[in-house]
């Protein structure tokens, strides 16, 4: 706006010069030259808004151009309507600059008609050629401004495609290592279950060569083990990151679990049946089913809310049931409970989803029948052992 607020200045500074010729000539056609300069000044002013509200400037520089046209000497209002058609072309198109173009021409020749003007087809000439120069200047430099819109959206395109082309070539990569990796993984795991039999058969006729056995059973335990990290660091570092590791937690981490979320605001009543026998891979998907639930219950809950989790195990079958009092919705969520914003992928529930489904269980997530929202899991555990 300080460009735009200079072009308003200089305007009105040029009415002064050619006011006082008029006022100090013997027959002067300004009457209130008191009126004048302020009507100079204000006729100009919407200029200093004609890039941010190109169309509302124009119109009110048109308008004010009349009372300035019948008031002062009008010089400034009338480079300022050219400034403004050339604005409205530029900045808002075609349409409204060819519309706002002929008010200007029907406004000024109607000037020309009512005043008392000599040379009225002279007058009429330079205003049109004046009108048309602006108007091609518009066209140059609204062609600039698209050309180099055009330019920038082509170029962040190009970015997202090489970018997308990178990640393609990474992950194929990461693929491709990653199937090799897990040859040489189940290669070794064939030679120790080979190595095994043959141990167990040798035991007691051999013991000697039993030893042996073990012994390349633990070497090649030791390799695998090493090849199986590197696969799990392909697939997990996707950004080069390396991340420390650490032991994954288990279904008896729960209670520390609800701890955090009831210090994050949101009571939790908890109830756990026995777990300490659970295969690895049923209490790391129970911990996180009930995770990601207490989760989405502090993002969408709402202030007041409370939580409940049951987990139990009847015989081969482990449920898991998460539920709340709160908003019963994850499209419509309420303020987070504490009043701290909480952070999510958004894909909660498919991973959920996944995690039930990899151990052939299932999962019900819904508004609950009294109110609030309800996960329900149950996880098979012969089937995951």
């Amino acid at each position: 706006m300080v460009g735009d607020s200079l072009i308003a200045v200089l305007l009105s500074i040029m009415t002064l010069p050619v006011l006082a010729v008029d006022v100090t000539s013997e027959d002067p056609s300004v009457q209130h030259p008191y009126l004048a300069v302020p009507m100079s000044i204000i006729a100009v002013l919407p200029l200093v808004f004609r890039r941010k509200y190109p169309l509302a400037s124009a119109y009110a520089v048109l308008l004010l151009s009349i009372p300035d046209a019948l008031i002062g000497v009008g010089i400034g209002s009338a480079f300022g309507t050219g400034i403004a058609v050339y604005s409205v072309l530029v900045y808002t198109g075609r349409r409204h600059g060819a519309l706002y173009l002929v008010a200007v021409l029907l406004v000024s020749w109607g000037q020309l008609l009512l005043e008392p003007v000599p040379d009225k087809g002279i007058w009429a000439f330079v205003i049109a050629i004046c009108l048309a120069l602006c108007w091609v200047l518009g066209e140059f430099v609204g062609a600039r401004h698209a050309y180099q819109r055009e330019v920038e959206a082509r170029l962040h395109l190009l970015e997202n495609e090489r970018d997308q082309a990178t990640k393609l070539a990474v992950g194929e990569e990461r693929g491709r290592i990653a199937r090799e990796l897990h040859d040489v993984v189940a290669h070794a795991v064939s030679v120790m279950v080979v190595q095994a039999d043959g141990a167990s058969y040798a035991i007691k006729s051999n013991p000697e060569l039993a030893g042996r056995a073990l012994a390349t059973i633990s070497d090649t335990g030791r390799g695998a083990l090493a090849e199986l990290r590197r696969l799990l660091d392909v697939l997990r570092n996707e950004d080069g990151d390396a991340e420390p590791r650490v032991p994954q937690p288990k279904a008896e981490a729960l209670v520390e679990l609800t701890e955090r979320v009831r210090a994050s605001g949101l009571p939790v009543d908890m109830e756990l049946g026995e777990l300490g026998d659970l295969p690895a891979g049923v209490s790391l998907g129970v911990y996180r089913i009930v995770q990601e639930s207490l989760t989405n219950a502090l993002k969408h809950a709402g202030r007041g809310a409370k939580a409940c989790v049951k987990v139990e195990r009847t015989g081969d079958l482990v449920t898991v049931e998460v539920t709340d009092d709160g908003a019963g919705t994850l499209v419509s969520a309420r303020a987070p409970v504490g009043g701290r914003p909480v952070t999510g992928g958004g894909n909660g529930l498919i991973g959920m989803r996944e995690r039930a489904h990899v151990f052939g269980g299932t999962l019900d997530v819904g508004p609950a029948p009294g109110g609030g929202w309800r996960v329900f899991a149950k996880l098979p555990v012969r089937l995951a052992s």
